[in-house]
């Protein structure tokens, strides 16, 4: 399901978390780039939810975002791994947090909020203020990377004892069990 170039995985829980797995396989040379052209990061702020319109995006703000992206992954990496945070990362970040955000507003019903016209730069705002809210937050000692040897997503462990192991048990979880029970019945 992740390997698939063009297939978003959505398992980090929480927005800038999602967005630095649109790059996948960092293990390899090279990776695999989700968000080639700039349709598709259109198409990733729709399938995040972020807005239900295609938003316009040009190849110098393509170029920005993975830069964004790039930042954002050093950042949540280094947390997991106890480093010091990246400047340059953190300027980054910091200097996408400082654009407007979009605007948004209540529906006709009153129950829901729902973005209004946005464009790609105050998307990217959004996502870099999610992950400054994150970083610098309560929730920052729950960034893990998974624990498979072919994965490096990042997520927020949400569970309650903190003991998550894989970005999601469907996948990696299930192909690391799947291992170990071979590896045991082999064994017999």
């Amino acid at each position: 399901m992740f390997h698939n170039a063009a297939a978003f995985p959505f398992v980090g829980g929480r927005v800038s978390v999602d967005f630095t797995a649109t790059y996948g396989l960092r293990w390899r040379d090279p990776g695999v780039e989700r968000i080639p052209a700039p349709a598709d990061l259109a198409r990733w702020f729709t399938e995040a939810g972020l807005t239900d319109t295609t938003v316009p995006v040009s190849t110098p703000t393509l170029r920005g975002a993975r830069e964004l992206r790039e930042a954002l992954y050093r950042l949540m990496r280094g947390r997991v791994f106890g480093e010091p945070p990246d400047r340059r990362a953190v300027d980054v970040v910091n200097r996408w947090a400082a654009k407007a955000p979009p605007a948004i507003r209540l529906t006709a019903d009153g129950a829901a909020t729902r973005l209004v016209e946005p464009t790609a730069g105050a998307l990217l705002a959004l996502v870099a203020r999610d992950g400054v809210d994150l970083l610098g937050g309560s929730h920052a000692g729950r960034l893990r990377e998974c624990s498979s040897d072919t994965c490096t997503l990042l997520y927020l462990d949400t569970s309650r004892a903190g003991s998550r192991r894989w970005c999601a048990m469907a996948v990696c979880g299930s192909r690391d069990k799947m291992t170990r029970y071979r590896r045991r019945a082999a064994g017999r």
